[in-house]
């Protein structure tokens, strides 16, 4: 949902923006509602060049079909989207050691794209550790900058108040930003379009 969010408020700001999801297992929605959101500017396979309709890690799915998928290919299908826009947001898949092919994991993969990087966590009792722990592998990985993004969940446990600021003590300088609970339908592409007016600010200092 934050990359629809991210994709939305660049493109009503008027810059040629473009998402995508390399990885995606499972259900496809989250395609959808990038297409949706970019007027299906692409072709599906553009944006979602690896699909697997197991749930489950990429490595394992591409080993159940007999698929090899190399680090270079991956890359090159980013390059593709790259060439076609001014700026490219690009949605991960789980937690950043989650294997995507034969000897890389998402770390690799962002490693290798001297990006702008966005750890988006679940605001709720566990995120501290969760947190720390990717964003300390990406720091072992790459020197580009991070920012760190709490989601609001509909239950609002104990510890939604205090994460944000604890973790921003602990990884200071690095930005930590929280969202509200944006509802139910919150992915659903006019929700989408009415809550990123709602957070913009939110979604400018996560685009600086």
């Amino acid at each position: 949902m934050l990359t629809g969010l991210l994709l939305c408020h660049l493109r009503r700001r008027g810059v040629d923006a473009l998402a995508m999801k390399p990885f995606c297992s499972g259900g496809r929605k989250d395609i959808e509602l990038i297409q949706a959101l970019q007027n299906h500017a692409l072709p599906d396979g553009e944006v979602n060049p690896f699909y697997f309709p197991e749930p489950l890690a990429p490595l394992v799915a591409a080993r159940k079909h007999r698929r090899r998928i190399s680090l270079n290919q991956v890359l090159r299908s980013i390059e593709r989207v790259e060439t076609q826009c001014e700026r490219v947001i690009i949605e991960g898949l789980g937690g950043v050691l989650v294997p995507l092919g034969e000897g890389f994991t998402v770390a690799d993969l962002i490693a290798n794209l001297h990006c702008e990087i966005v750890v988006v966590a679940r605001n709720r009792v566990g995120t501290i550790n969760h947190t720390l722990l990717a964003v300390r592998l990406l720091q072992h990985v790459t020197n580009q900058p991070i920012k760190i993004i709490l989601m609001g969940q509909k239950r609002r446990d104990l510890s939604a108040s205090s994460n944000g600021r604890i973790l921003g003590d602990l990884l200071a300088p690095i930005p930590v930003l929280t969202l509200c609970y944006l509802g139910e339908n919150a992915a659903h592409p006019k929700a989408v379009e009415k809550n990123q007016e709602k957070i913009k600010k939110v979604l400018a200092r996560l685009c600086d």
